[in-house]
């Protein structure tokens, strides 16, 4: 297979641009994040089967940095019930944003509720803030707690081997 000559610097660039150059570089990266995706599995896999569990010892835990709460309205719920509270509900959610307990928070993409990253070091310090929230108080919305923390797969790296 011949290379290709390039007049100049100004005629590579314009050859990237080609669609199908476009579509093979698209593809490339794809291929690379799909195997990054696959290997952090793989290590994530390796280290629940590590010396440490095979020697008795207890494995690590994943360090809780936070709490995702994924609020959704209750089935049967009329939206003039929800409507009702938002003034308070706003006005609470505002004052724990500002305290640092909110750390983010979104609208869920469904319309049917939103999504809070919550500053706390577990579930349960999630739920004594979302409990005392007017919505929940109303018991209008449904919550689930996730905690998240650091992609636990990534302290391999750090390992000394």
């Amino acid at each position: 297979m011949s290379r290709p000559r390039f007049r100049d610097i100004s005629h590579f660039y314009d050859l990237l641009k080609e669609p199908a150059v476009i579509a093979k570089t698209r593809t490339m990266k794809a291929r690379r994040n799909v195997v990054f995706a696959f290997t952090l599995t793989l290590i994530g896999a390796i280290s629940m089967t590590n010396s440490a569990v095979a020697q008795g010892q207890a494995p690590l835990a994943p360090t809780t940095t936070g709490v995702m709460v994924i609020l959704t309205a209750k089935a049967g719920v009329a939206r003039e019930q929800v409507m009702a509270v938002m003034p308070a509900e706003i006005r609470e959610t505002v004052q724990l944003y500002l305290s640092g307990k909110i750390r983010e928070w979104y609208s869920r993409g469904d319309g049917r509720g939103a999504v809070f990253l919550l500053d706390t070091k577990d579930v349960a310090e999630a739920h004594a803030i979302m409990d005392g929230l007017p919505l929940a108080k109303e018991n209008l919305l449904d919550h689930e707690y996730i905690a998240v923390g650091p992609l636990f797969p990534l302290r391999l790296l750090m390992a000394k081997p």
